[in-house]
C-alpha cells in the first residue's frame, strides 16, 4: 500500500467521511498523489542541479506543488464536512495562479510598458491570479499553523494600503495604490516568490527530502541504539539517551515537535521505567528536542534564512554553532544528572542494545551525513550537498546489501533503498516540507510590507530607545517578543519576523560597544570626531581626548538613531559589523526557540506531555527549566567572543561556561551532587560569575575551582547520607 501523506497513516482510515468514494477510487487517488509527490520531490533535486530555471519559475512551481499537497493534507470543511474535489480544485486554482504570475512577468514588465508607457498594468487574469494567491496564502497558512500568520498578512497588506497613514510617529507610512501593492507583493524580491520562497525551494525542501531518506533507511533506530551505547552505563542513562538521541535526530528533522514525536515515543517510556517522574521525562525530551533545531548542520530552516539575510556563508554559520549547541545539550544533561542524584533514580533498567539495528543503520546514517557535512564545510551550495548526499545514501544502502550478501549478515540487508523505500522517503520528505514551504511563501507578504513601508526602522528605533543602548535590555525585549510571537507561530516564522524587525537594532547596539571603547581612548582622527558634533551631550568636548566608560555610554545613548546608523560604518570596519550582524541573528534564532518549551503555549512540551500522559502545563514549566541554555548561550553571544573569537578563545569560553551552567542548574534545583548547605550558595554564585567572565583565565579558573569544590564536597556528603541509611 502506498504510504499516506499524513503523519499518522490511520488518520485517513479513521475519517471515511472525508471521501464519499469507494475503496477503488480511494486507491487510485492514493496512487495519484504518491506519484505526484515523488515526481515533485525528484523535480526539487533536478531543478537545483540540472534544470536551468529562473528563480521566479522555480519558486512558483515550488509553491504550486505544495499548494496542491496542502489542499489534501490539510483539508478544509465545506458545508460542515471535508470535500476532496473542492479542496483539489482550490489547490489547482492556487497552482494555476502561481504559474500565471511567472508566465506573465515579461509581458507585465515589457509589453505593457511599450504599449501604454505605464508599468505593471494588470489585465483581468493578472488581477484574478494575484488575488487568488493572496487569499491562498492566508488560507493555507491558517490551515498549517493557525490564525496568527493570516492575521499578520491581513494587517501587513492593510498597513501599506491604508492603515499606515493613520498611525502616529515612527509607524506612520504612506498609503499605496492597490495595483502597486499587488505588484510589489508578487514580484518584489522580498515578496511572495522572492528571497524566502527561494530559501525553501533551493535548500529546505531538499534537506527535508534528505531527512526522509535518513528516516526510512533506519536512522531513527540507529540513533536510539547508539545513544544507549553511550549512556547505558551512566546513572540516569535513559534520560541521557533522550538528550543524545534528540541531538542526533536534530540533524535529520530540524523540527522540535517532529523530534519529540519521533524519539519521545521511545525515550519517555524508557525514562519513566527508569524511575524518572512523568513530567520530568516529558520536559527533558521536549528541551532536548528543541536543541535539535540548534544542532548543525541543518538547524531547522534557520541557518538557510540566516545565510540569505546576512550574506554570511552557510558553512560559517554552521561552524560557529557547534560549540553553542554542545553547551545547550550539556546544560540539559546537567539537569538530568542532578535529578537522578537528587531522587536516587536512574539505575536498574535493562539498556540492552540491538546490534542488528546499529549495523542496519550505521552506514546509511554516518556516511551520507559525514559526506554532507564535508561538502558544506568545503563551501559548496547546500542544495548540491543535500542532493548528492541523497545519492550517496542510496548507493551506500546497496553497498551494505551486497556486503551483507557476501558476509551472510542479515542486518546489513534490511535497509536497502529499493524503489518502494525511495517512494516512501520522498513522501516523508514532501509531507515534512509542506508547513515550511507554505509559511515561507506566505511570510513573503509580511516581509514585503515591512520593507516597502520601512516599519522595520521604526521597530529598530523603538528597541534602541527602550534599551538605552544596553544589550541585555535589548535581548530581554526580543525574548519577550519572541515568546509572544511563538504562542501562535512556528519557530522559523517567529525567527524570520523578529530578524527582519530587530536584528539591525541589536547588531547596532552590540557594535556600539566598539565605539564606546574607542571613545574611552579618544578619537584622534578629526573626521571621526566630527561625527559627534551634531550630538547634544555634555561629553562632546572629550571625544578627542578620551572619557570614562559611564561618559562614553551616556554619549552613545544620546546619539540619534539615524545618526548612529550613519556613524557605525565609518567607525567600525565592515568585517566586524558583519560579525555583529551574525551575533544578532544567532541571538534572535536561539531566543525564538523558547516558544517550544515556554508556557502557556509550548508545542514540543505539549507533544511530550501527551506521550508521557503528564499534566501539559506542568510539563511546560519543567521543559522551560531544562532548556535554560536558550537564555544563557545568547548572553554569551552578546558579551563574549563565542562567535567571532579565535578557536582558542571559543574553546576557553565554552569550557569554563560548562561550570557556570552546572552551577546555575544546581542553584535552580537547590541540589548539586547532594543537598545544598549554606556555604554552597555564595560559592556557586561566585563560580557562575567567574566562570562566565569573558577571557580572563585566572578568574575562569577560580570560578571552575569554586564549582568543583561544591561538586566534590556535596558528592561526598551525599554518599555519607546514603551509607548511613
Amino acid at each position: 500500500m502506498i504510504p499516506s501523506l499524513k503523519n499518522d497513516a490511520t488518520e485517513y482510515q479513521s475519517r471515511d467521511e472525508w471521501l464519499t468514494l469507494n475503496s477503488h477510487n480511494k486507491t487510485i487517488i492514493q496512487w495519484s498523489f504518491a506519484i505526484f509527490a515523488v515526481g515533485f520531490a525528484i523535480w526539487h533535486v533536478a531543478t537545483n542541479l540540472l534544470i536551468n530555471e529562473s528563480p521566479l519559475w522555480q519558486n512558483t512551481i515550488h509553491f504550486a506543488g505544495f499548494a496542491v499537497l496542502a489542499s489534501v493534507i490539510y483539508p478544509s470543511k465545506f458545508l460542515g464536512r471535508p470535500n476532496l474535489f473542492l479542496d483539489l480544485a482550490y489547490g489547482f486554482l492556487a497552482a494555476w495562479a502561481a504559474c500565471w504570475v511567472a508566465a506573465s512577468e515579461s509581458r507585465i514588465y515589457e509589453d505593457t510598458l511599450a504599449l501604454t508607457g505605464q508599468a505593471w498594468q494588470f489585465n483581468v487574469f493578472d488581477w484574478t491570479a494575484g488575488c487568488v494567491l493572496v487569499v491562498a496564502t492566508i488560507d493555507f497558512s491558517k490551515r498549517v499553523s493557525g490564525w496568527v500568520i493570516p492575521i499578520l498578512i491581513i494587517l501587513s497588506v492593510s498597513y501599506i494600503l491604508f492603515l499606515g497613514e493613520h498611525l502616529p510617529g515612527v509607524f506612520r507610512a504612506a498609503s499605496l495604490p492597490l495595483d502597486d501593492v499587488l505588484f510589489r507583493t508578487i514580484y518584489n524580491d522580498e515578496g511572495l516568490f522572492g528571497i524566502l520562497a527561494n530559501i525553501s525551494s533551493s535548500n529546505i525542501a531538499l534537506f527535508m527530502i534528505f531527512g526522509g531518506f535518513l528516516v526510512v533507511s533506519g536512522a531513527s533506530d540507529f540513533v536510539i541504539e547508539v545513544s544507549k551505547v553511550v549512556a547505558g552505563r551512566i546513572r540516569g542513562g535513559a534520560a541521557f539517551v533522550a538528550v543524545i538521541s534528540s541531538a542526533l535526530t536534530g540533524t535529520i528533522s530540524g523540527s522540535a515537535v517532529a523530534n519529540t514525536a519521533s524519539t519521545g515515543v521511545i525515550t519517555i517510556p524508557l525514562m519513566k521505567s527508569n524511575g524518572f517522574r512523568g513530567q520530568f521525562s516529558a520536559g527533558v525530551e521536549a528541551a532536548a528536542s528543541t536543541g535539535g533545531q540548534l544542532m548543525p548542520p541543518i538547524m531547522g530552516a534557520g541557518a538557510f534564512v540566516m545565510a540569505s539575510y546576512t550574506a554570511i556563508p552557510y558553512s560559517t554559520i554552521v561552524s560557529v554553532s557547534i560549540i553553542p549547541a554542545f553547551l545547550y545539550f550539556l546544560s540539559v544533561a546537567f539537569v538530568v544528572r542532578i535529578e537522578a542524584v537528587k531522587h536516587r533514580v536512574g539505575e536498574g533498567i535493562d539498556m540492552s542494545v540491538s546490534r542488528a539495528k546499529i549495523l542496519a543503520g550505521a552506514l546509511t546514517f554516518i556516511v551520507p551525513l559525514a559526506f554532507m557535512i564535508g561538502l558544506l564545510m568545503s563551501g559548496v551550495t547546500p542544495s548540491f550537498a543535500a542532493s548528492t548526499s541523497i545519492a550517496v545514501l542510496i548507493i551506500v544502502s546497496w553497498l551494505s546489501w551486497f556486503l551483507g550478501q557476501a558476509t551472510g549478515m542479515i542486518e546489513l540487508q534490511t535497509n536497502v533503498m529499493n524503489i518502494k523505500r525511495i517512494v516512501e522517503a520522498c513522501l516523508v520528505g514532501m509531507r515534512s516540507g509542506v508547513l515550511t514551504a507554505i509559511l515561507l511563501v506566505s511570510i513573503g507578504v509580511i516581509n514585503n510590507a515591512i520593507v516597502t513601508s520601512g516599519i522595520g526602522n521604526g521597530f529598530s528605533l523603538m528597541i534602541a530607545q527602550w534599551s538605552q543602548g544596553s544589550p541585555i535590555v535589548a535581548i530581554a525585549l526580543i525574548a519577550l517578543a519572541s515568546l509572544v510571537l511563538g504562542m501562535g507561530l512556528p519557530v522559523t516564522a517567529s525567527y524570520i519576523i523578529l530578524a527582519i524587525l530587530c536584528a539591525p537594532a541589536l547588531a547596532g547596539i552590540l557594535a556600539d560597544t566598539i565605539i564606546i571603547e574607542k571613545l574611552m581612548v579618544g578619537l584622534t582622527d578629526p573626521m571621526q570626531s566630527a561625527l559627534f558634533m551634531l550630538v547634544e551631550s555634555p561629553h562632546i568636548a572629550k571625544v578627542a581626548t578620551g572619557m570614562s566608560l559611564q561618559e562614553a555610554s551616556s554619549l552613545m545613548a544620546d546619539v540619534p538613531f539615524e545618526v548612529a546608523m550613519t556613524m557605525r560604518p565609518m567607525l567600525i570596519d565592515a568585517e566586524a559589523m558583519m560579525g555583529f550582524l551574525l551575533v544578532a541573528h544567532l541571538i534572535i534564532f536561539w531566543l525564538s526557540q523558547d516558544s517550544n518549551v515556554t508556557p502557556p503555549v509550548c508545542l514540543a512540551a505539549f507533544t511530550a506531555a501527551g506521550i508521557a500522559k503528564s499534566p501539559p502545563m506542568a510539563t511546560g514549566f519543567q521543559s522551560w527549566k531544562a532548556a535554560k541554555g536558550l537564555y544563557i548561550v545568547p548572553l554569551l553571544f552578546a558579551y563574549t567572543p563565542l562567535v567571532n573569537g579565535s578557536l582558542l578563545e571559543i574553546l576557553q569560553i565554552g569550557f569554563f561556561a560548562l561550570f557556570g551552567i552546572y552551577a546555575t542548574n544546581a542553584l535552580i534545583a537547590r541540589f548539586a551532587e547532594g543537598p545544598m548547605t549554606n556555604w554552597y550558595w555564595p560559592t556557586l554564585v561566585a563560580g557562575i560569575v567567574l566562570s562566565f567572565w569573558p577571557l580572563d583565565l585566572m578568574l575562569n579558573m577560580l570560578g571552575a575551582v569554586s564549582v568543583l569544590m561544591v561538586i566534590i564536597h556535596s558528592h561526598r556528603s551525599n554518599l555519607a547520607i546514603i551509607y548511613s541509611h
